[in-house]
């Protein structure tokens, strides 16, 4: 992997590299594209087996949170971090050197809690900075919010692919079953659907089995399932040159984030086999509007209306890839890259006018 080449095709704007010697905490904070305003986007804390995998991982997140704040029509740039550690090796101490890291950028980074971190680590980093949010759970946390933002995610999609389909007569698949895929097997088990599931621990699907009716199928089944939905809910990659070939379902629509390993030829592969794919940056937009909410001390009634928006935000996607005859990937990056290029020569022309009223006097 070529460093510095890498990020500057992907666009970034700047790349943090922290380390503290005594805690032994890492982290990678990546600033994608702050034209609609400061970077917003979680942290993650995982255990990875190599630091070239990290950044990887914290580049391409960080994108996807400057497309899925352009799409969600929130006034928030892309951004991310990772740190590399076990979870099991977290300690007080790390989480407040990350805290202090995040706090010497000024406000130009924005956290939260992403995979392994939990509401009370958010509030041990905000003893170090006051730049984190979803300590306080607002509307129920922003796994609940992004669970709804899928749920209408996939209504939208039914409607549009399935329109003879009622939702209490859905089959749909859920992989990966962590607070998010929980909490949707709970949306669509209030509306009658039948859930299959499947999670490498086998405690978390046996939950849901218990509380909502779901089925319990191996993880290496989930694909070939006979069903209308897939919905993808754990880590990112699992839609690729293996997999597609398997999948049954005509509609994927899941909270994972960077499900296509890689964008272009898998978004096609997709296309080609007539599946209907919600672009993960617009369906998973529920945590960022949470936390988003959260920030500006929004009421819960403004973070609902916003959550709407991700089901008519993919159906007008649905609608331009159709006509322009692209996939719904590019339809939805075409729609992120119009936003953020307004705001940019929205700026542009600010700039621009303030130095003709300066150059009056």
């Amino acid at each position: 992997m070529k460093l510095f080449e890498t990020i500057r095709e992907m666009g970034h704007e700047q790349v943090f590299f922290c380390h503290h010697k005594e805690s032994d905490m890492k982290a990678i904070i990546a600033l994608h594209d702050t034209s609609l305003g400061p970077a917003m986007g979680a942290t993650r804390l995982w255990a990875y087996a190599r630091e070239e995998d990290a950044l990887r991982d914290v580049l391409r997140l960080s994108r996807g949170m400057t497309y899925k704040a352009a799409c969600a029509n929130i006034p928030v740039g892309g951004g991310k971090a990772v740190i590399i550690a076990n979870p099991e090796n977290k300690t007080d101490g790390l989480l407040k050197a990350y805290g202090r890291f995040v706090d010497s950028l000024k406000g130009r980074f924005i956290t939260g809690q992403d995979v392994n971190i939990s509401p009370e680590d958010v509030r041990k980093i905000r003893q170090e900075t006051s730049y984190v949010v979803g300590g306080a759970e607002k509307a129920g946390g922003p796994a609940v919010t992004t669970a709804l933002g899928v749920f209408l995610g996939i209504k939208a999609a039914v409607e549009f692919r399935l329109p003879q389909k009622e939702l209490h007569e859905l089959k749909v698949t859920v992989q990966g079953i962590g607070n998010v895929g929980k909490n949707l097997c709970k949306q669509l088990h209030e509306y009658g659907v039948k859930i299959f599931v499947s999670d490498l621990k086998s405690e978390n699907t046996e939950e849901v089995k218990h509380l909502y009716g779901a089925t319990i199928v191996e993880p290496n089944e989930i694909y070939s399932l006979d069903v209308d939905v897939f919905a993808p809910c754990a880590l990112g990659g699992i839609l690729n040159s293996s997999t597609i070939p398997l999948i049954k379902a005509p509609i994927i629509a899941g909270a994972a984030n960077n499900q296509l390993e890689n964008e272009q030829i898998h978004s096609r592969l997709l296309e080609s086999k007539e599946i209907l794919y919600c672009p993960d940056y617009v369906i998973n937009a529920g945590g960022l509007i949470n936390v988003y909410n959260e920030m500006i001390g929004s009421d819960e009634e403004n973070t609902l209306k916003q959550l709407n928006n991700i089901y008519h935000s993919l159906l007008d996607i649905f609608i331009r890839a159709k006509e322009e005859g692209i996939t719904t990937h590019e339809a939805a990056k075409h729609l992120a890259e119009e936003r953020i290029m307004r705001a940019k020569n929205s700026c542009l022309l600010s700039a621009s006018a303030f130095r003709t009223s300066a150059s009056q006097y």
